[in-house]
């Protein structure tokens, strides 16, 4: 069974606190800025007793995707936990977004440690308008992401409106789902998804700390002692009731031996959030999606990865699977190569003696009826060194923004090398021209790249190889809007 621990005995200066660690503001005539998590230590004479979580898998939740910060005391920084409920929408808690350095998401993985999954990076955090602090109510947001999360067959989360009125009635149990801390200190570094069980009970039982607790927006849940409790990390997870989420983990007591309490969802909260939703309507056409996003393999030896597939609104479709941006001396094979949407293939990649090391970034593309789809796979070979020598190549500028199907253009200049030098750049659907192709030590060469039809931000990496099988590369990044 999985451990989620709590310290035992609470720290007379300290109210209640959100569930990361972060300075936090109140309005006139609240109680004073909680103390950060961060550091603390347990008291002598204390241990840490059993939570009762157990392990969980996205298998089982598909919906469930881990909230990630740069400069997070976390591994991988790992701050939150979030529900999809849209392709390119997550319902989380609105305190996340107070939480120092850039945000981002890492989906489909059961322990982040593991590596792999696919990175979601953040277009906008939208926070509740009438939220001010976590233990003042409203806290729920949502975020818009910068591709299509890939939720095999759209099982999104369901979550609740107004017109779920009985889903916060005390008597009723809640699952709950997070990626949070299992020890107060975060001794183990554990990263992995977790489930539990807690009861609602009345609000009553919620009072007496921070700004006091709030029917309207919150639900009360769990126990008195904590024996099973949301622990930081959890921040922002689902309490899921009758199949549907009816909080978002908000805020405990400091020392964790108290109740959980959510942002609650049966009210003006959820028809906000399904405001900024709106109507989840498939796609034109299907999706795609790898699980892990990153493989690395030595040169002769071969790796494997998941292509997962959603339907779009016309429904199941063949869709035929290809790859390109592959090193030389390497190939792609899909089983089966041809899949109906809303079904998953295999993808190995096996690589020659001969393959240079590097970083190469992979586009797998899908083909049916309805159009095309792509995902995108990092294949490490070796170390992701290339070969150095004296040839050098770079792009000026290093990066351009265009419309979907629309091109821009940027200058790539190599120095030194042997003999011809070849261009040629991988990242993109629709791979980049250069004019000429072939240049010569110390010549220039025009590189035409053209935005492809799905909005985002894509690595193009440019890569140089002279007559003697020398390698450079340099990196051109295009955002499509």
């Amino acid at each position: 069974m999985n451990s989620r621990k709590r310290l035992l005995g609470a720290f007379a200066a300290v109210l209640a606190l959100p569930l990361f660690a972060v300075p936090t503001a109140h309005a006139g005539g609240n109680p004073p800025a909680v103390t950060p998590l961060g550091g603390t230590p347990l008291p002598s004479g204390v241990s840490p007793s059993s939570v009762g979580g157990t392990p969980a898998s996205v298998k089982d939740y598909p919906f469930i995707i881990a909230g990630l910060r740069e400069g997070g005391s976390r591994p991988l920084g790992q701050t939150c936990t979030g529900s999809v409920v849209a392709p390119r929408k997550i319902l989380i808690a609105a305190h996340c977004k107070a939480a120092e350095g850039q945000k981002s998401f890492l989906y489909g993985l059961d322990d982040l440690n593991a590596g792999g999954g696919t990175s979601i990076g953040v277009v906008s955090y939208d926070t509740h308008p009438k939220y001010v602090n976590f233990d003042q109510g409203y806290d729920v947001a949502v975020v818009t992401t910068d591709r299509d999360i890939p939720v095999p067959g759209g099982q999104y989360a369901k979550f609740a409106t107004s017109a779920d009125t009985d889903l916060n009635k005390p008597g009723k149990t809640g699952l709950g789902l997070g990626y949070g801390k299992k020890d107060f200190n975060d001794n183990t570094r554990d990263v992995t998804l977790t489930k539990f069980s807690l009861p609602i009970v009345a609000g009553s039982n919620c009072n007496g700390v921070g700004a006091g607790f709030q029917e309207a927006t919150m639900i009360c849940s769990g126990y008195s002692d904590g024996h099973v409790s949301i622990l930081p990390g959890d921040s922002g997870g689902p309490l899921i009731v009758d199949g549907k989420v009816a909080g978002v983990a908000s805020w405990s007591r400091s020392d964790f031996k108290w109740y959980s309490v959510y942002g609650r969802l049966n009210n003006d909260m959820g028809d906000w959030v399904k405001q900024q939703i709106g109507d989840v309507t498939p796609p034109e056409t299907f999706g795609l999606g790898v699980a892990p996003g990153t493989v690395q393999v030595e040169p002769g030896q071969y790796a494997s990865a998941s292509v997962t597939s959603t339907a779009g609104k016309n429904g199941p479709e063949k869709v035929d699977l290809t790859a390109s941006g592959l090193p030389d001396g390497t190939k792609a094979t899909f089983q089966p190569a041809t899949i109906t949407s809303g079904e998953t293939a295999k993808l190995t990649v096996e690589t020659s003696a001969s393959t240079p090391q590097g970083d190469y970034p992979v586009t797998i593309t899908g083909s049916g009826p309805s159009g095309t789809a792509t995902a995108k796979l990092t294949l490490t070979v070796g170390s992701g060194q290339p070969p150095t020598g004296d040839l050098k190549v770079s792009v000026d500028p290093g990066g351009g923004t265009v419309q979907p199907g629309f091109f821009t253009t940027a200058t790539v200049t190599v120095a030194g090398g042997t003999g011809t030098v070849t261009l040629s750049a991988t990242g993109l659907s629709f791979a980049p021209f250069f004019n000429p192709a072939t240049v010569n030590g110390g010549g220039t060469s025009r590189m035409q790249v053209i935005g492809p039809f799905q909005r985002g931000t894509y690595p193009v990496t440019v890569t140089a190889k002279d007559s003697s099988g020398k390698t450079a590369t340099a990196t051109y990044t295009l955002t499509v809007r």
